[in-house]
């Protein structure tokens, strides 16, 4: 059963359109993802579901409410917002319990709500701090914490991590996957970082230029991308694309000529596409194999050791740069040329 519901969603700004056309499903329990270059709408897309931006056409519903009258107050959100917003001058609990109080509930319900989410974000010790004495980390578990308190029926996060240290990004991550479980509330989280919507997400929402590109299930979008702007933007390092044609069609395949490559049985994405149509391959880095008999050969550029994973910058004959990642640390330096194979089941035709 859907919690959030938008139907043909419209957003302009003046003559400038930055929602167009949104229709999306969101289940009840669900942890969606929105994610997409700076600029493509998330943010006012999360607005708009927030009550914070008027729609200029189209339908929100939360909980089987039409909410496009009522303020932020009354659509059963609570919204944790990038910059913490809070309180100097209030202790983490009055910070907590502020909504609570202007709301007029009972101070024994509010203690026991404070004090239960202080409890499930682990921060107890923390009740009698002022927000100067936190860490950011510890700022964004008090913003997490006054969403809590408010048991809304969908929690809104703008970005919460992007202020925080590499370090600390990943353990606050952590955190909301695991209170996430725990409470089983729907969540709409906006981020530009593929890492935090990979691990996050039970369903990613792609946008561009405010348009939906594609909705699915992580790995669903990361393995059978609809378009070349998911398949690149989704996956570090970025897939690799080589131009050439088309050959031998058949269904949901064919074969790609160009860059020295012939390759059959590749997924076709384009499917108004025929034989001798100019086209795409793409294919993941981590996908190619080093094989002295492969047919896609490069010059190394730039060889990255990261620990993890070693990355190769190349360039082909015709002056296309690919890149190669591997987990193992390969015998490879810049200027060497290197033959690589893949299997055609991996690739993509855009």
């Amino acid at each position: 059963m859907a919690q959030v519901e938008l139907n043909n969603v419209n957003k302009s700004f003046a003559h400038v359109d930055v929602i167009r056309n949104v229709n999306l499903e969101i289940n009840k329990g669900e942890f969606v993802v929105f994610v997409g270059p700076s600029g493509c709408g998330k943010s006012t897309l999360l607005r708009l579901i927030a009550g914070l931006e008027t729609l200029t056409s189209g339908e929100i519903v939360i909980a089987d409410r039409p909410v496009m009258d009522l303020p932020p107050s009354e659509r059963g959100i609570a919204m944790v917002f990038q910059s913490y917003a809070l309180y100097p001058h209030m202790s983490v609990f009055h910070n907590m319990a502020f909504s609570l109080s202007l709301n007029k509930v009972p101070k024994a319900e509010i203690k026991e709500r404070v004090e239960n989410a202080a409890r499930i974000l682990q921060m107890e010790h923390l009740l009698d701090r002022r927000p100067a004495a936190l860490s950011g980390g510890q700022r964004q578990r008090v913003a997490i914490g006054r969403a809590i308190v408010r048991n809304p029926d969908v929690f809104l996060f703008d970005e919460p991590l992007s202020n925080l240290d590499a370090a600390l990004r990943h353990d606050t991550r952590v955190e909301i996957a695991k209170l996430h479980k725990q409470l089983g509330a729907t969540t709409i989280y906006v981020t530009h970082d593929q890492v935090e919507a990979m691990t996050l997400a039970d369903k990613i929402v792609v946008l561009k230029d405010g348009e939906v590109m594609q909705v699915g299930a992580p790995m669903e979008l990361f393995n059978q991308p609809d378009n070349e702007f998911v398949a690149s933007f989704l996956g570090s390092p970025k897939m690799n694309f080589f131009e050439g044609t088309l050959a031998d069609v058949s269904g949901e395949t064919a074969s790609f000529a160009g860059e020295g490559l012939n390759v059959q049985g590749v997924r076709l994405v384009s499917k108004n596409k025929t034989a001798g149509a100019s086209v795409k391959l793409g294919i993941r880095p981590q996908h190619l194999t080093l094989d002295p008999s492969g047919s896609l050969k490069g010059e190394i550029t730039l060889v990255e050791r990261l620990g993890t994973e070693t990355v190769v910058e190349l360039s082909t004959s015709s002056g296309t740069s690919f890149r190669f990642a591997s987990p193992e640390s390969p015998d490879l330096e810049v200027g060497q040329t290197v033959a690589f194979s893949f299997e055609a089941e991996r690739a993509h035709l855009f």
